[in-house]
């Protein structure tokens, strides 16, 4: 099984709200498992709530806010690697050309 936290161990070390950790999980920014009625946070997801913490506590970025600047950041690293694909394509084809 893969190593994972409690929510309520994550509210108690990190000094946030439940309710925060809860609306960022309603709004599909983090992603839980539920066992007896615990959720629980997969440590590979533990960056994404250090930065939604680090956004909502420190540079009071409400919810919407953080939303919308997850949707912006996914898309960027969408388009790079697109543009790495591509760029990819593209040195094939040079090279293909080159040969000949």
């Amino acid at each position: 099984m893969s190593e994972r936290i409690s929510r309520e161990e994550l509210v108690k070390i990190y000094n946030v709200e439940v309710t925060f950790f809860d609306e960022l999980v309603d709004s599909g920014l983090l992603h839980i498992q539920t066992e007896n009625e615990i959720r629980y946070l997969m440590y590979e997801d533990l960056p994404n709530f250090e930065r939604f913490t680090n956004w909502h506590y420190d540079l009071e970025i409400n919810l919407p806010g953080l939303e919308v600047i997850h949707d912006m950041l996914q898309k960027m690293e969408d388009l790079k690697q697109r543009n790495r694909e591509l760029m990819s394509k593209l040195s094939a084809i040079g090279d293909k050309y080159q040969d000949e």
